[in-house]
């Protein structure tokens, strides 16, 4: 009975107006593997040219990861939370380190560090094109979140005129 009830509400629902002229598919703009490779590449050896060892990883706009690269002699770490940064911020639309600032103990936001995969420190940022979110980069490893953030930063450089430019 409740089968027949459910399945009733939904063939109401779906009839309203609303619901009628949908479109029954969705298409959004995201990384090409392409382009998060080059991201990655770039981070990775922007943090070695400063004698890092790091770990990057440059997830899609949904938080599936599509490139990590890891320094042979980066901590065992630092691709897990190189995934956890960009899931973070692509998750939360903000960097990692901002969900760091708005998630201290005592704030109301402070619940969300509880999520799984949630990374709450820099190295964590969206990468965007035409102010579309397209996915996000993770960087582990460097002695602080803000020099895990340069690496970043120096990867989504890498793609950034291809991507406003498209």
């Amino acid at each position: 009975m409740k089968l027949a009830t459910s399945a009733a509400l939904l063939a109401a629902a779906l009839a309203t107006p609303a619901f009628a002229d949908a479109p029954l598919t969705a298409s959004y703009q995201t990384l090409s593997t392409a382009a998060a490779m080059t991201v990655a590449l770039t981070a990775l050896a922007e943090c070695q040219r400063q004698g890092y060892v790091v770990a990057v990883a440059v997830l899609d706009r949904a938080g599936t990861p599509l490139v990590m690269v890891r320094d042979n002699l980066a901590g065992p770490h630092t691709p897990t939370t190189a995934i956890g940064k960009a899931w973070t911020a692509v998750s939360f639309r903000t960097s990692s380190g901002d969900m760091g600032a708005m998630t201290e103990a005592g704030k109301p936001a402070s619940g969300i560090r509880a999520i799984p995969n949630v990374v709450a420190v820099g190295g964590g940022q969206i990468i965007r094109g035409k102010g579309v979110l397209l996915g996000a980069v993770g960087v582990s490893g460097a002695p602080s979140g803000t020099l895990d953030d340069a690496c970043g930063s120096a990867g989504i450089a890498a793609i950034q005129d291809g991507l406003e430019l498209e």
